[in-house]
């Protein structure tokens, strides 16, 4: 009976272990950071993502949206700040952080000027859904953060989840809407879409992260005992702050319920 245990244990244990197929420390490393760097190339085709998903919530389009989310160059950045994170390598993270903070002030930038020319001022329902972020929304950008940083770091480079993971997660609709809220002035909305972009990016990171560290990922540098506790209580801080307002909501709607 114990052995049969024991080998149960075995089955699963390898039914889902990460480590099987994972590609080398140095692949995933190569593989993470080329994803985060910001190019020429990347910044324009960013712009050019923005403008079609603006588009497509400005028209109603799922299509389109869709179309804007799989070409969105956002997710490498994330991943390689994740990245950063578990190698200790804060210097490589903060400088991949600036990269990604260049992308959303150029993607806000961007809807914000189309939104102001497009002659379609009315909210369509597609501009509405990205302004009321709810807890699936936390549940949604964790499991895509799991299986995004998966599909990176499998060492078969080429693979379907990210695309999926793109489409799920929706980085670039909230992204959008804060720019329609900017040139409309509606404030309220520009909250709305400004904390879901910051719930789906925040908890992609985390998830990220966590993989990041059940892989093994080498250490610049080992931290000593007060700085981890330090890092370990500032992402517990961070994790308790971007989720007290779905807390929140989520009380209020039972309560109306």
């Amino acid at each position: 009976m114990k052995r049969d245990t024991q080998k149960l244990k075995t089955v699963f244990k390898n039914m889902f272990s990460l480590k099987e197929d994972a590609a080398t420390h140095e692949e995933i490393r190569d593989r993470l950071l080329s994803g985060g760097k910001i190019t020429g190339t990347n910044m324009c085709v960013l712009i050019c993502a923005m403008i079609i998903a603006s588009v497509g919530l400005n028209v109603n389009s799922t299509a389109v949206i869709i179309g804007a989310m799989l070409i969105s160059p956002l997710m490498g950045s994330i991943l390689a700040m994740a990245y950063g994170l578990v190698s200790n390598d804060f210097r490589l993270m903060r400088n991949h952080a600036v990269g990604f903070g260049m992308q959303v002030v150029i993607s806000l930038l961007t809807s914000t000027v189309f939104f102001l020319l497009s002659p379609v001022k009315e909210p369509t329902p597609e501009l509405l859904a990205r302004t009321s972020p709810g807890f699936f929304d936390v549940i949604i950008a964790t499991a895509g953060g799991v299986a995004g940083i998966i599909g990176q770091t499998r060492s078969g480079k080429f693979n379907n989840i990210i695309p999926g993971v793109a489409i799920a997660t929706a980085l670039m609709p909230p992204l959008c809407t804060c720019g329609y809220s900017i040139a409309n002035g509606n404030w309220r909305m520009l909250g709305g879409a400004a904390y879901l972009f910051i719930v789906n990016t925040y908890f992609i990171f985390f998830a990220s992260a966590a993989i990041l560290s059940l892989l093994q990922t080498p250490k610049v540098r080992e931290l000593t005992e007060k700085e981890w506790k330090r890092l370990r209580l500032r992402m517990i801080r961070n994790t308790v702050i971007v989720l007290i307002p779905c807390i929140v909501l989520a009380v209020l709607v039972l309560r109306s319920a």
